[in-house]
């Protein structure tokens, strides 16, 4: 039993310190959004559904499957995990004041999405490749 335990906590440590540490989170955006950099709260605002607009134009959040990316993202931009997240998205959604944001499996189809659409905005690992798209710098 108790090799049993020690093999279950070494394997979910392992598992969390090599998810975050190598989780270094980006923020990336279609070239029409024209702002360089954004402040953290307008960022929360607009991940969060409080605001539609980054920069004074037009924006729409896209989000990553669950993982270690977006966990982190969650936790360094919005404050809160993901269940957290979703359940206010979800509230958001069947109020009607919003809609759920487009969820993609991957860092490629993230920017391949943010990419192609106007005033799309999106994360990704910073290790990922992002052509095509403008990253935001977050003050």
């Amino acid at each position: 039993m108790k090799k049993h335990l020690r093999f279950s906590l070494f394997f979910v440590l392992a598992l969390c310190s090599a998810g975050f540490a190598g989780a270094q989170v980006i923020i990336i955006a279609n070239p029409s959004i024209k702002v360089a950099e954004v402040a953290k709260s307008d960022l929360k605002d607009l991940f969060t559904g409080g605001s539609a607009s980054l920069g004074g134009g037009h924006a729409t959040p896209v989000l990553l499957k669950t993982g270690a990316t977006t966990a982190a993202f969650l936790s360094e931009y919005i404050g809160k995990d993901d269940t957290a997240f979703r359940a206010s998205w979800r509230n958001l959604v069947f109020s009607g004041s919003a809609t759920m944001p487009k969820t993609l499996d991957s860092d490629a189809a993230v920017v391949e999405y943010v990419a192609g659409n106007a005033g799309a905005v999106g994360y990704i690992s910073k290790a990922s490749p992002h052509e095509g798209v403008k990253v935001i710098a977050v003050q």
